[in-house]
């Protein structure tokens, strides 16, 4: 094996660069979804710095297209939950939108403050940019009701 095949191999693998508690995260979610993992974004309170005593830590975990989404993966992830800091890691386990689809307005929060902790390729990346830029050109609106987020859009 080259040097250049080896560094790729490395940098590829899931863990690369990843400092504790996030190699930990990484390594979970691996271990129950494997190839099928697309990625995982921290959101909420943590990744817009605004914790209270009783903040949990809000992840998103993405999964490609081909895993079907079952209270069972979540019964799986509460067999051993897991804590960052302290904080119990609240997992959501998501497909990500496809670019012509309506956006649901959780992932319109994920995209504003949301911190992309793994991927493989840049496609959680693309598509939190892309929703990015529709909140930008006004074709997502934010809006209150009750003191909770919606998001509409305009066409």
């Amino acid at each position: 094996m080259s040097l250049n095949e080896y560094c790729a191999r490395t940098l590829a693998a899931p863990l690369a660069g990843a400092e504790e508690p996030t190699a930990s995260l990484i390594a979970r979610a691996t271990s129950m979804f494997g190839a099928h993992l697309v990625g995982i974004v921290a959101y909420g309170s943590w990744a817009r710095d605004e914790l209270t005593v009783t903040s949990d830590l809000d992840v998103l975990i993405i999964v490609s297209s081909d895993v079907t989404l079952t209270r069972d993966l979540y019964r799986s992830w509460d067999a051993a939950p897991m804590e960052w800091d302290s904080r119990v890691v609240d997992p959501r386990i998501a497909h990500l939108p496809a670019p012509d689809d309506r956006v649901p307005g959780f992932w319109a929060e994920v995209a504003l403050d949301g911190i992309v902790l793994f991927e493989r390729g840049f496609e959680v990346s693309r598509a939190l940019a892309a929703i990015r830029r529709r909140i930008a050109s006004g074709e997502l609106v934010r809006g209150t009701a009750h003191g909770q987020p919606y998001w509409t859009e305009r066409r």
